[in-house]
């Protein structure tokens, strides 16, 4: 049988197992379409159309996947250690993870931001939130490498994070957990909290990162965030909840009120006040960390932030009464619309951008919150979509004229029409929806082929794994009237929200290898002949290649017990996709994983005499298992001298 056939065969196998699912119940059988096998279906050597970014939750991590396979391609450590690259571990990544309370090797990442020009998906950069320490990472895909991590002062809780503007001119912030501002050891239950929006500057050649300015809000929670759009741009749309300010059991003490708010940020006028002088300087300490030209991550502790008050530059914020303990702020494509998603409302409420500028120039204020004009519900209403299920949470757009949105405590997606805010279609999730992606969903041009349920509960989709089950994506045609349950497939980690893009805007800009001849690096070399080790006082530097199959040195001796050993290893291939790895025995910290023409470093400090094993980690050739090394240790004070093998 040829190849060929075999492959439709195996198509049509799969696609006739699924018209034979079961209908109706637990499974989801009913939604299956007989060709849902053959529309998943990337054929070996065959490539996904979209590249899928999924936060990693409490991985702290970014996982990248193919779609409409589901298949996971790859981890980008972000916030968190991770042993597999050596990320976290090596000299050159270690500051990457410095905050002002220190080295914090974890984080809690919920949401990837693609990097858009004109409000379109561009592939330069991926922005992804700390929720935990509040922190921004920006990932470099060209290579899928974090370069740089800025921590925001005054915050807590970074959780309506990491939100683009239009022309990504800034990524925004706001805080989750409302604290004293500033800082303060004061009484939890009668203080006064406030709310930080931290808006950080992008620079568009480079993508590095600046605290801009922070505006102080008052003391809620603040959740989600999505930035207008055309009409819309230069404006930012944040969902609160907690207005009532409550500081225990917010299950009871919030929601308490009929209606939360969507915040609207003006940012256009904050920068013409902050221009004008009218941001006041607040002390701060927030780590700032960006790797170098050379691959050498280093961190600078910054001491102050520019913080406006709403009451000192009018116009900035106003609050649009939104029923009930919003969860999402999602601007429509063509940046009329501002959905809000209201976990504890009947209701989806959508606000009008026009409606609320008439209602801004004709004064329809109820209130004043610290200086912030509270609009009238009914003079920014655009309308509200009836009977949307219990529990919805966030909404995405399919560019065709339709909005797709989460709901949590009945599980579904319910799909309804921008023309007259209808429900038209609803289909079953399994189990428990948080967020939902489209491709594009968040931007002018949404590609409207897929939708994906990003599920918090499987039960039963897959072979039990112990008390702990994994998390589930689901995949659905929208290319018709009506959604179509495609496939399920396990995500890592808490996927909270996800991001896509077409391939081809991005496959083709993939680095393949670190020039060797550009290798920056202070302790890179670029050939064996400079192979050597140092001994500096304690310290023994060791520069080291590796290429298929040894590293230059292999044997190695004079190091004593205390010395820090620096092994500084020049990955010498220019191939693509050939890494090397490097474990030493005894090492406290991790392995490395070193890209062809980069060079990384490990430290090892030995604690007892012997002779000590070093070899390649990553299967790079048919002699791989013959990579190794090895490095004697000598008790302290031994008159051993340091000598090397470099194979002349």
């Amino acid at each position: 049988m040829r190849t060929g056939q075999g492959r439709l065969m195996l198509v049509a196998l799969a696609a006739g197992l699924a018209g034979c699912a079961p209908t109706g119940g637990q499974g989801g059988g009913a939604l299956v379409g007989g060709d849902a096998a053959g529309r998943v279906y990337v054929a070996p050597g065959q490539l996904d159309e979209f590249y899928a970014f999924m936060s990693g939750g409490f991985s702290g991590n970014l996982g990248i996947y193919g779609l409409p396979s589901g298949r996971l391609l790859q981890q980008v450590p972000v916030f968190s250690q991770y042993p597999e690259k050596g990320y976290g571990y090596s000299e050159e990544t270690k500051a990457l993870l410095n905050t002002s309370f220190g080295f914090v090797p974890w984080d809690d990442s919920h949401h990837p931001q693609l990097s858009t020009t004109n409000g379109e998906h561009d592939g330069r950069w991926l922005f992804i939130n700390g929720n935990n320490t509040p922190r921004i990472a920006r990932i470099d895909l060209t290579k899928f490498e974090t370069e740089e991590i800025i921590e925001l002062p005054n915050s807590a809780g970074g959780h309506a994070s990491p939100y683009l503007t239009e022309g990504t001119e800034y990524v925004v912030s706001a805080t989750r957990f409302s604290v004293p501002t500033p800082q303060a050891d004061v009484p939890i239950a009668d203080s006064k909290f406030g709310g930080l929006i931290s808006f950080v500057k992008v620079d568009p050649q480079t993508g590095h990162m600046d605290l801009a300015f922070q505006i102080h809000m008052p003391g809620y929670n603040y959740d989600l965030s999505r930035a207008g759009k055309g009409p819309s741009h230069g404006w930012s749309f944040f969902s609160t909840y907690n207005s009532e300010e409550g500081k225990t059991m917010l299950e009871r003490s919030a929601s308490q009120r009929d209606k939360d708010f969507i915040a609207a940020i003006n940012w256009k006028q904050a920068e013409q006040c902050v221009a004008d002088g009218k941001a006041k300087t607040w002390p701060a300490r927030y780590a700032h960390n960006v790797r170098g030209e050379d691959g050498v991550a280093r961190s600078e502790i910054k001491t102050s932030a520019k913080v406006l008050a709403p009451a000192d530059c009018p116009g900035i914020a106003y609050f649009l009464p939104t029923p009930k303990s919003p969860h999402g702020a999602d601007v429509d494509p063509t940046g009329e619309f501002i959905v809000g998603g209201g976990k504890l409302a009947t209701v989806i409420p959508v606000h009008s951008f026009s409606k609320m500028q008439k209602a801004i120039a004709d004064k329809a204020i109820e209130a004043e919150i610290d200086g912030i004009p509270v609009l009238k519900y009914e003079a920014t209403i655009a309308g509200e979509v009836q009977d949307p299920g219990l529990g919805p949470l966030h909404t995405e757009f399919d560019g065709k004229g339709f909005a797709y949105t989460s709901v949590f405590l009945s599980s579904e997606i319910v799909k309804w029409s921008l023309a007259d805010f209808k429900v038209v279609d609803r289909v079953p999730t399994y189990y428990s929806i948080g967020h939902l992606l489209i491709p594009g969903g968040d931007t002018r041009k949404p590609d409207g082929k897929y939708v994906i349920a990003l599920n918090k509960i499987t039960k039963d989709r897959y072979l039990p794994t112990g008390p702990e089950l994994t998390q589930s994506a689901q995949l659905y045609d929208i290319t018709g009237d009506k959604m179509r349950l495609l496939a399920d497939f396990p995500t890592a980690g808490e996927p909270h929200y996800a991001q896509a893009i077409l391939a081809s805007k991005i496959k083709d800009r993939q680095l393949r290898t670190f020039a060797l001849e550009a290798n920056k690096h202070p302790q890179g070399i670029k050939s064996e002949k400079e192979a050597r080790v140092e001994r500096q006082g304690n310290k023994v530097r060791i520069y080291m290649t590796a290429i298929r199959s040894h590293f230059m040195p292999d044997n190695i001796e004079g190091v004593q017990v205390g010395d820090s050993v620096f092994f500084h290893i020049t990955n010498l291939e220019q191939d693509w996709d050939v890494p090397h790895g490097f474990a030493m025995m005894g090492a406290r910290n991790g392995e490395l994983l070193i890209m062809p023409g980069q060079t990384l470093t490990l430290t090892w400090v030995p604690d007892r005499p012997g002779v000590f094993p070093f070899y390649c980690t990553d299967f790079c050739s048919a002699l791989h298992q013959e990579m190794q090394g090895y490095i004697r240790v000598s008790p302290r004070g031994s008159a051993t001298k340091i000598s090397f093998n470099t194979g002349s």
